[in-house]
């Protein structure tokens, strides 16, 4: 029956051991340092090869400025609703698309000029000695280095690698693309500064700048990018309207070049101001548009009766009308110019009302003056209504918001009906107006009736003609004064800060922060993998592992043999290692001391799995005991797995199996070596049944044998943890020790020997650490020499390593 304490909870629990991590950390020094290299040898490259970064930019204005010559008759300044909707319009028109195609093509930003830099091409805009004019009705090879090399001041080359059969071409006038064959071939040609190009996939003319400088010999390169591809980039202008003045914008841009910056900040605001100023001057436009096409009628009239009067007069010999008439004669024409004015006024209500009802742009409205229209409420709608009408026609590529669109629409929507009813109520009074003039009209043609036929007819020709003289020079008054008004017009977009380089305005690449990250990854990889190694290794490392782990007493320390022999304390006697194994010796004394033995000593030593140096430590122990004039004698126990020929090199096949089944005597299985005092009893054949050979009286027969003919006699066991034949020999030893190997020996090991040892399986049981190596790689401990740094000097053989491959070598051999 399984014993309650087979199951107990030891006092000491796993945790974190800081101390061992600190001290794995800077064992691993070179892990780190050789990382810290990889990190910032790749920041230094990074560094080297970005290209600088800087940042430009202008300061605008926003100020409501109104026209001089605005009248109340006019009507033709065009209202942009105020400064605080101009700042958010204007920052949605910087960064749409028609705005910024506008200024792209303007500046042909979609043509790079490049030069090849000590890493990589370089955008050279405003720092090439020549500029491109290109024909932008015909094709251009896009997204293609063509190499333009100047042979002289007056003659360039032209080089294209070609790959395939067939190239892409852009033709800007309308952003449409086609394709064109070519030859697979490096296309080279010469040319004349300023000669015409015209070849299937290229057509340009070079024109060298005003101070182009040396380029003689001086290479170059073109691309010609997609225009839709330009434009998007340039549509993340930084506008910042600032906090505490809402008038005022900050344009801003970030690249590599900045004369470019310069150019496109600048030209974009010069942009601005010319749509915003055409916008304001649209009510103006419109009515010089709508004059000047009515001035072309009038005049035509005005000719035709001009040319009747004086017909007229030379055929009849009439030159002048009575007083009389004459007084009828102007009191006519100022109805009929009354009537006129009347009639083109009910004229412009029906073709207003006309064109609400059939049209959704409104941006081209004449103003109600043009027809002699004051109504203050009809000017101010129809005014309002091209405002709404043209800011949404800005803003149809900028925003995409159904809402904001719905929003202008239910605006424009709501102006229309109030102007329809300002045209019903306008019109019916017109109507009224129009009737009492044709009443009067009617009277006084009845009094020109009374005079002779003749003078009636000159009264009617002349009557029709200063009717269209007083129209013309109406029109041409009114547009006088039009043009007034749009000469007159000012920007509300104003340059505060233009663009402009004075040095300066480096803001990247960072390279501190490449370097500081460098810093960060070089201990971060190192670190991360250690920390994994530290909690995923579940090995011996310490001695603070141990006495952790267990209250078996710790006997001693072994340093790691870095020779390929394992008879270390007999070749190097004076090293520190053989030391370590004197030390042991001292302790197994006082255990045998305490434990009041006199006579023969056993001592059995095992270990958890193979590979720990059990073998090793078995042969250096006895050696000491040896070397100390005592008869010492190891047997080899481990029937399943013997070592012990090969180390000592002895080639006879009798061992402890001969005797156990009484094939052979002590003598004739007993081996001597050439360390004085001390035998080797290999462990023989391996049988079909060690551990019934192990249990059998032959084995009690021969340690009492042994014990008659030596002092001290060592027990080379196989693995506790592997089989049980070690266990069976217990009863045999006076010492046992437990052999644990740093870095290899698994602390749950140590946990199953505590379980045998409650239970009695194992008595007088002592750990040895063996293969302990550096104290700053595996944590703290003792080494008997290893530890000691300078002090040691003197008192030991320097342990040498062997070279790489010797050890490399050795081991296979080993294996």
């Amino acid at each position: 029956m399984l014993d309650i304490k087979d199951f107990a909870i030891f006092e000491n629990h796993s945790h974190f051991d800081f101390k061992g991590f600190l001290l794995k950390i800077v064992g691993y020094w070179k892990w780190f340092l050789i990382s810290l290299i990889i990190t910032f040898t790749i920041a230094y490259q990074i560094n080297v090869r970005k290209e600088k970064i800087y940042g430009m930019q202008t300061m605008i204005s926003i100020k409501e400025e109104s026209n001089p010559f605005f009248t109340s008759n006019t009507s033709l300044v065009f209202n942009w609703g105020g400064v605080s909707d101009q700042v958010n319009g204007i920052s949605t028109i910087l960064q749409s698309r028609s705005h910024n195609e506008l200024v792209v093509d303007k500046l042909q930003f979609y043509i790079d000029y490049l030069e090849q830099g000590k890493y990589n091409l370089i955008d050279s805009y405003g720092a090439v000695p020549f500029y491109v004019d290109i024909d932008k009705t015909k094709g251009q090879l896009v997204n293609t280095l063509i190499s333009v090399k100047f042979l002289s001041e007056n003659e360039y080359e032209i080089r294209i690698p070609f790959e395939v059969n067939s190239v892409s071409l852009i033709t800007y006038s309308d952003n449409s693309y086609n394709n064109t064959a070519v030859q697979p071939i490096m296309f080279i040609k010469k040319y004349k500064v300023g000669e015409r190009v015209n070849l299937p996939f290229l057509n340009w003319k070079i024109q060298i700048t005003d101070n182009p400088g040396f380029y003689k010999g001086k290479e170059y390169f073109i691309r010609f990018n997609d225009f839709d591809g330009t434009v998007s980039r340039y549509r993340g202008v930084n506008v910042d309207s600032g906090k505490n003045n809402g008038s005022l914008l900050t344009l801003s841009m970030q690249g590599t070049n900045k004369a470019r910056m310069v150019d496109y900040l600048n030209a974009t605001v010069r942009m601005l101001i010319k749509i915003q100023l055409d916008g304001k001057n649209q009510f103006a436009t419109n009515t010089i548009r709508f004059i000047d096409s009515t001035l072309v009628a009038m005049e035509s009239q005005l000719k035709q009766t001009g040319n009747e009067l004086k017909s007229f007069q030379k055929d009849k010999k009439i030159y002048e009308i009575e007083d009389g008439g004459s007084r009828v004669s102007d009191k006519i024409m100022n109805f009929d110019v009354e009537k006129d004015q009347v009639t083109r006024k009910i004229a412009y209500y029906n073709s207003l009302r006309s064109y609400l009802n059939s049209s959704d742009d409104y941006s081209r409205l004449p103003a109600p003056s043009v027809a002699g229209i004051e109504d203050p409420n009809v000017v101010a709608n129809v005014s309002k209504l091209i405002a709404l009408s043209t800011q949404r026609s800005e803003m149809a590529y900028a925003v995409k918001s159904e809402k904001i669109f719905k929003d202008f629409d239910n605006q424009m929507a709501a102006v229309k009906n109030v102007l329809q009813e300002n045209i019903v109520t306008a019109k019916a009074a017109l109507i009224y107006d129009l009737s009492l003039l044709n009443a009067k009209i009617g009277q006084a043609e009845s009094t020109v009736k009374k005079l002779p036929a003749e003078q009636q007819e000159l009264l009617k020709i002349k009557r029709k003609y200063d009717l269209n003289d007083n129209i013309y020079t109406e029109f041409l008054q009114k547009r006088n004064e039009a043009e007034i008004v749009r000469a007159s017009n000012l920007s509300d977009i104003h340059f505060i800060d233009p663009a402009k380089d004075i040095g300066g305005g480096l803001i990247g690449p960072k390279t501190s922060m490449n370097y500081i990250l460098a810093l960060f990854i070089g201990i971060l990889i190192p670190l991360l993998f250690i920390l994994v190694i530290f909690f995923i290794n579940n090995s011996i490392q310490n001695t603070e592992d141990i006495t952790k782990l267990t209250q078996i007493p710790l006997l001693g320390v072994i340093g790691l043999n870095v020779n390929s022999s394992s008879l270390a304390v007999f070749e190097k006697p004076k090293s520190a290692l053989s030391e370590s194994f004197r030390a042991i010796r001292s302790s197994l004394q006082f255990l045998y001391k305490k434990q009041q033995l006199t006579g023969s000593k056993t001592l059995m030593i095992t270990s958890s799995i193979s590979g720990e140096g059990k073998t090793f430590c078995s042969i250096n122990i006895a050696t000491v005991f040896a070397l100390s004039e005592k008869k010492t004698v190891i047997v080899g126990l481990d029937l399943r797995k013997p070592r012990l020929a090969d180390e000592f090199q002895l080639k006879t096949p009798l061992g402890v199996v001969n005797y156990l089944i009484k094939q052979n005597s002590l003598e004739e299985i007993t081996n001597s070596t050439a360390i004085p005092n001390l035998d080797v009893i290999l462990s023989g054949p391996i049988p079909p049944n060690p551990s019934e050979l192990i249990l059998s009286d032959g084995m009690r027969e021969l340690i009492d044998e042994l014990k008659q003919k030596y002092d001290y006699i060592i027990l080379d066991t196989p693995p506790v943890g592997l089989v049980a034949d070690s266990l069976e020999l217990v009863q045999f030893a006076d010492v046992t020790l437990y052999i644990v190997r740093q870095n290899y020996t698994k602390k749950d090991m140590i946990t199953l020997l505590n379980t045998r040892l409650k239970r009695g399986e194992l008595s007088n049981v002592s750990i040895v650490l063996n293969g302990y190596e550096n104290k700053a790689k595996y944590g703290s401990g003792y080494g008997y020499g290893y530890g000691y740094g300078a002090y040691s000097n003197g008192y030991h053989e320097e342990d040498i390593k062997e070279g790489f491959w010797k050890a490399f070598v050795n081991r296979i051999r080993k294996s």
